[in-house]
């Protein structure tokens, strides 16, 4: 059921807006950290994806999916990732064109370092972002 523009408030504008500024100042805390690890934020998604993956699906395409790319901008990426010794690619035995990646242990400590400290900042606003989300309820 489509919401039409009549049937909003101020409240809800400005719980829509409140919701908005709060995952912009989370994006800024993931892109900084990202950064202060050597990673641009693309990098540190791209990883995250990755070890998220069950193995059969850790493929450029499933890094595009999950990152709303274009499959030749996630080409590029897991390229300049591989390049960085971060990732390496490991021909798939059922099918030859589809390369599985894998996370080197070098990334896999800097993506633990950045997990657990986004996992602490969630923790820090999840009760700011259960407040908001209820706002819409």
């Amino acid at each position: 059921m489509e919401t039409k523009e009549a049937e909003l408030d101020d409240a809800d504008y400005a719980a829509l807006a409140d919701l908005r500024f709060a995952l912009r100042k989370f994006q800024a805390f993931s892109d900084e950290r990202a950064t202060q690890e050597g990673l641009t934020p693309q990098q540190h998604q791209a990883l995250l994806a990755l070890r998220a993956a069950p193995i059969d699906d850790a493929t450029v395409g499933f890094v595009a999916r999950r990152l709303l790319l274009k499959p030749h901008s996630a080409t590029g990426l897991i390229d300049r990732l591989e390049k960085q010794g971060y990732v390496t690619r490991h021909s798939n035995d059922d099918d030859r064109r589809r390369a599985q990646l894998r996370l080197t242990p070098q990334a896999s400590e800097i993506l633990s370092k950045l997990s657990c400290a986004h996992r602490d900042e969630i923790r820090r606003l999840g009760p700011l972002l259960t407040e908001m989300l209820a706002r819409f309820v």
